[in-house]
């Protein structure tokens, strides 16, 4: 079983290798069929990894090199259940895009479906592996693959800036990392993260160990595209092929988050433990400043992709939010939040990506009432629009309660209040494209015309008239929002994220498997229930996504209404805002050392 380990990282990688060395030969549906054939095999291996952990988590020696004394040498994969679902779960929105783009693509040949898998590949790796050079390392090496995947119509302008804004603020990212790396190399002598949290144990955080926190913490921040480190993801979600989009905002941004909980929890629990409060605090206050950043920005869009990217923003807030209360409860409402998460936002991308095909653009005016014959997208658009909004008792709703309960139990109750208005405005922005587009409600013409033209895409690259929409692309969409509908409601699937998320916060027990390859014994875990004020909760935050997307559509006279002054300070805040993300990498790069330096400061300061 140990050797089933390696397999859902290797295969990817080899069949990608190979899809390239037959390329000229091969002919799109051999593509198509290996790809697909090999996406679903790494599913298989992942779950197989999944419930073999389930009883008992899984370490896997690379060459067979065992740690001795407590020393390692040798590279591990260390396999609990959190770690290998988010790789099963990464690997089913692989075989969702694969499946998407059979009918989507018309001219991308074997090196697409390469580069999605070696991006798969990098995923599982980066989920399973116990070692922080390749966990930094897969870091890299999804960023490599998804600024080509961005760049795919490398012909055109737009996608060549967007994978240049992606590559170059992810890239100084990854360059920080390698100093955190080196940093607790130097202190440590050793690079398997359980080796390092055993020695960190003996030392309090003085500020080599806390530098090395924060650089780490703010290179995998930016992945997850944490204000203001997320500049570059919006622009890279707007060019990018949308089934490409559905690997970024389905769960390439949630792996940043899924880093710090391991770094955090495998490395720093010990030393940071004195200091509980004060990197909750920092943590949360990220959180809620990434989370009301995007929702705001999410309502302000008319380029559908970019209202989803920006509403990916606004949800990393709210995980960062549960991750920063920094207990397995908050996490393993993050854990169910993330999958809802994806699958909706996977659906609705791809929802998008069925309006592109048909009418090569992507602007929300423009498309009025245009999607009314496609009657069972508009559906699904709309019911991803409820589902985001956390109404009760799909899972976002049972991942965000779970939440919720852990911040009122923390103290922070406040944190209520602010999931509820980022779930209406990213909700209500989704509706309101909804009722626009499909239902032709509202007016026709809107504010920013320019965006209009940034919307339009070729279509040259499609392979299907535009008066028709293969089915496959209407299918994949409905079968993940069904998904995301059912995963809260299967008896016992909350509870048993609930008990793997307290088995991956036990700091000392992940060091006992992985360094002597003791037996672990896990007390039992309570589920949680949800209360009356979880479905209100739930019930406000759907209501006030109807609400907002209707005042949008029919609340002209209202807007109309409101002094000139307030009018005026609003528009000049919006533009304020809109202009901050100017699309010209120095400013981003500016931005990122802004923050990574502001974070740096602020951990030294309560932390050293």
């Amino acid at each position: 079983m140990p050797h089933v380990s390696a397999l859902p990282i290797v295969t990817p990688f080899v069949a990608a290798t190979a899809l390239v060395a037959i390329r000229p030969l091969a002919r799109h549906w051999l593509d198509d069929l290996i790809a697909v054939a090999v996406a679903a095999a790494v599913i298989a291996l992942c779950a197989v990894l999944l419930y073999r952990s389930g009883s008992q988590p899984v370490t896997y020696w690379m060459g067979g090199w065992r740690p001795s004394h407590g020393v390692t040498i040798g590279i591990s994969l260390s396999i609990d259940p959190l770690g290998a679902g988010l790789a099963a779960f990464s690997a089913v929105l692989v075989l969702a895009a694969l499946i998407y783009s059979l009918r989507y693509f018309d001219a991308a040949g074997g090196l697409y479906h390469a580069l999605v898998l070696l991006f798969g590949g990098a995923m599982a790796g980066f989920c399973l592996t116990g070692d922080l050079f390749n966990l930094v390392v897969f870091f890299e090496l999804m960023g490599t693959v998804a600024y080509a995947l961005t760049a795919h119509r490398i012909e055109e302008r737009a996608p060549i800036q967007g994978a240049i804004n992606f590559a170059v603020t992810n890239s100084i990212a990854g360059y920080a990392m390698f100093i955190g790396v080196a940093l607790l190399y130097a202190r440590t002598g050793a690079l398997n993260m359980a080796q390092i949290g055993a020695a960190l144990d003996a030392h309090r955080a003085d500020p080599l160990v806390v530098v090395a926190m924060a650089v780490l913490f703010a290179g995998f921040l930016t992945k997850a595209a944490a204000v203001p480190l997320h500049f570059w993801l919006a622009d890279a979600h707007a060019v990018a092929p949308t089934p490409v989009c559905v690997l970024f905002s389905g769960v390439m941004i949630e792996l940043g988050v899924y880093a710090v909980a391991r770094l955090y929890w495998v490395m720093f629990a010990g030393p940071m433990h004195p200091h509980l409060i004060a990197l909750r605090a920092i943590l949360v206050a990220i959180g809620v400043t990434t989370a009301l950043t995007g929702a705001v920005m999410c309502f302000l869009q008319r380029h559908v992709k970019r209202l989803l990217a920006f509403s990916s923003i606004s949800h990393v807030g709210v995980f960062i939010c549960g991750l920063g209360l920094l207990g397995h409860r908050a996490l393993a409402g993050v854990a169910v939040y993330v999958i809802g998460h994806g699958l909706t936002k996977a659906a609705l991308f791809l929802c998008a990506g069925v309006l592109l095909h048909r009418f090569a653009t992507i602007d929300e005016f423009e498309l009025h009432g245009r999607g009314r014959e496609l009657r069972a997208v508009g559906i699904a658009f709309a019911l991803g629009g409820v589902l985001l909004a956390g109404a009760p008792p799909f899972t976002l709703f049972a991942g965000k309660s779970l939440i919720e309960a852990a911040a009122s139990g923390s103290g922070y109750g406040w944190l209520i209040a602010v999931f509820t208005v980022v779930s209406a405005l990213t909700a209500g922005a989704v509706l309101r494209v909804a009722g626009r587009v499909f239902l032709g409600w509202g007016p026709a013409s809107g504010p920013d015309p320019q965006q209009a033209r940034a919307a339009r895409e070729r279509v040259d690259e499609l392979r299907d008239a535009r008066e028709h929409t293969p089915r496959t692309m209407v299918a994949v969409p409905v079968a993940l929002l069904a998904a995301a509908i059912a995963v809260a409601l299967i008896p016992g699937a909350v509870p048993a994220i609930e008990r793997a998320a307290a088995r991956f916060t036990d700091h000392g027990a992940y060091a006992a498997w992985v360094l002597r390859g003791a037996g672990v014994h896990w007390p039992a875990i309570a589920p949680s229930h949800v209360s009356f004020d979880d479905v209100l909760y739930g019930l406000l935050s759907s209501g006030g996504a109807l609400a907002l997307a209707a005042l949008a559509l029919f609340g002209a006279p209202l807007r109309a209404s409101l002094p000139g002054s307030l009018r005026a300070g609003l528009a000049t805040a919006v533009a304020g805002l809109r202009g901050l993300h100017s699309g010209h990498v120095g400013d981003y790069v500016a931005w990122w050392t802004a923050g990574a330096s502001a974070l740096g400061a602020v951990c030294l300061l309560a932390l050293g």
